[in-house]
């Protein structure tokens, strides 16, 4: 045995210990008779035309449901509580189907499931999203039907100028991160439509989505610490506040096959960007973020690791305090060749992309009527 296997060995026997008590969780739920029905629950994939990443989670039917305006906070705050009360189903079989070929695999001690599809290259991409059919191979409950699920995944497809990886906790949405009883407050009373991103954010992503030829073909990835639990919330979420789609990636917390947690808010965040630009390698990206944590750190040793591939760092200015550690990281990234421009709204930022060419002139004074127009809605609340 390697000194690498005898280091990992604690780790394997945790690992196996709680799949195990996992699964008897779960089997004593299952005769109390309180797991009725199951959900495959897809994240968004993404890739390119040689590999295809799909992750996802089956769980026992939480059923949230979609939220509306008129939803109370105890409605809220319920919803909430299931998205965290999660009936994981672990060591069941997931069939993918995509262009005709079949995938099998095996979902972990939490329930997730992991596919790394190689797309038919004879098959050419009819669209920028597709999809990919999931059904759960093996019955785990007593009239259980067919369980299935469609997963839309990303794919680059005409002509594209750069790529932008936004973060979303008090870069897109408030959320008072630094203050943890406001944050709470914030995350459990509200729900996709009572949560509002900051002015004009949507209408500023658009443009960078359209870029200078007015197509909207350049691609979007979110990346953020919040757990898996609130996919669902943060995709309904851009959806109803018309951001532009994209994966998101956000963070397992809880036991790994290799270490003991699964790792730190930075440590996450770097491991997914560098999974983006790996996956596109030629395409140069744009980092949008925000002072309140780790941010303008994690995007300098990015551009240390990937030379001539940041065309542009934007952090939203959302602590003063920080100031002084955002300007030694921007002195540093000057030195790189790499602009990063401390924001306090979106019309900063627009105007800067306006100048670099990376927006057009018209989408300026959209971004400047949404952002008049929510700050308007936001009074009235």
């Amino acid at each position: 045995m390697s000194s690498t296997q005898k280091r990992n060995l604690p780790l394997t026997v945790l690992y196996e210990t709680k799949l195990a008590i996992n699964q008897a969780v779960l089997w004593l739920w299952i005769k109390l008779g309180w797991v009725k029905s199951l959900l495959i629950v897809p994240f968004e994939g993404f890739g390119n035309e040689k590999e295809i990443l799909l992750v996802g989670r089956v769980i026992r039917d939480n059923r949230v449901g979609a939220s509306t305006p008129e939803d109370t906070v105890w409605q809220n705050i319920g919803k909430m509580r299931r998205r965290f009360m999660t009936v994981v189903i672990p060591g069941v079989e997931v069939m993918a189907e995509f262009q005709g070929e079949k995938y099998f695999v095996k979902t972990d001690e939490e329930g997730y499931f992991e596919f790394k599809i190689h797309p038919n290259k004879r098959i050419p991409f009819s669209a920028r999203w597709q999809q990919i059919k999931l059904t759960l191979v093996e019955r785990v409950i007593r009239n259980q039907g067919e369980v299935t699920a469609f997963a839309d995944v990303f794919l680059p497809m005409g002509n594209i100028d750069y790529g932008i990886i936004s973060d979303i906790d008090d870069t897109i949405i408030p959320t008072g991160a630094m203050r943890m009883t406001e944050m709470l407050k914030t995350t459990f009373a509200k729900n996709a439509h009572t949560r509002t991103p900051f002015p004009g954010v949507s209408a500023f992503y658009k443009a960078l989505q359209k870029g200078t030829d007015g197509i909207e073909s350049n691609p979007f990835f979110y990346v953020s610490s919040s757990p898996w639990n609130l996919f669902d919330f943060l995709q309904e979420l851009l959806q109803i506040h018309h951001i532009p789609k994209g994966p998101l990636m956000l963070r397992d917390i809880g036991l790994s096959r290799t270490q003991l947690i699964a790792g730190s808010h930075s440590e996450h965040k770097l491991e997914q960007i560098r999974h983006i630009l790996a996956t596109y390698s030629q395409l140069p990206f744009m980092l949008i973020g925000d002072s309140g944590q780790e941010d303008p750190s994690i995007y300098l040793q990015i551009v240390q690791e990937f030379p001539g591939r940041i065309l542009m760092i934007f952090i939203r200015d959302v602590h003063v305090s920080k100031h002084a550690t955002v300007d030694k990281v921007r002195q540093e990234l000057k030195e790189l060749g790499v602009k990063m421009l401390l924001v306090k709204n979106t019309i900063e930022a627009s105007h800067y992309a306006l100048a670099e060419g990376w927006v057009l002139e018209e989408d300026l004074a959209d971004i400047a009527q949404e952002k008049l127009k929510n700050e308007s809605e936001n009074e009235q609340v």
